[in-house]
């Protein structure tokens, strides 16, 4: 894959999929709490995740760091499409409302701003009826390194 001729074929939203494939191979988060990719594409991911008996509070409610989780992880896909290495370097959300055991929470991301070094996200969390249960909004902190060595990316063209 190192051949440049076949790095500079691949489409963005397949780059995104393909860096997808390779994060998600090693990201516990992402399996231990059930999530399902349901879109990739470069610069956007929707994620989906289901209300379970172990992820409810002392109210019987979704636990508010479970949803927190779905759209941090929705971010860093995002973030991370581009074959860029992003981290998380700030964020924070507003809770709307409840989420219940057997809901489906739906994380969509949508970028805000993309420079060199930073991006700035939002994610939208809607639950039952497409009810939104919170908005978070997160910055990344980009370096300038390949999240998958093989794919095309940054230091490409240096």
């Amino acid at each position: 894959m190192n051949d440049p001729h076949t790095q500079a074929a691949l489409d963005p939203d397949t780059l995104a999929r393909r860096v997808f494939d390779a994060m998600e191979a090693n990201d516990r988060v992402f399996h231990a709490l059930g999530m399902r990719l349901v879109e990739v594409e470069s610069g956007r991911a929707v994620l989906e995740m289901p209300v379970r008996e172990d992820m409810l509070n002392g109210h019987d409610i979704c636990h508010g760091g479970m949803i927190f989780s779905l759209a941090d992880t929705a971010m860093a896909i995002a973030a991370n499409s581009f074959n860029q290495t992003a981290v998380a370097s700030s964020a924070d959300i507003s809770f709307l409302a409840s989420a219940l055991k057997g809901d489906v929470l739906r994380a969509e991301t949508d970028l805000r701003s993309l420079r060199k070094r930073t991006g700035l996200y939002d994610v939208t969390i809607r639950g039952r009826d497409g009810e939104v249960i919170a908005l978070f909004r997160g910055r990344v902190q980009r370096v300038n390194a390949k999240v998958v060595p093989d794919l095309p990316g940054p230091t490409d063209n240096q």
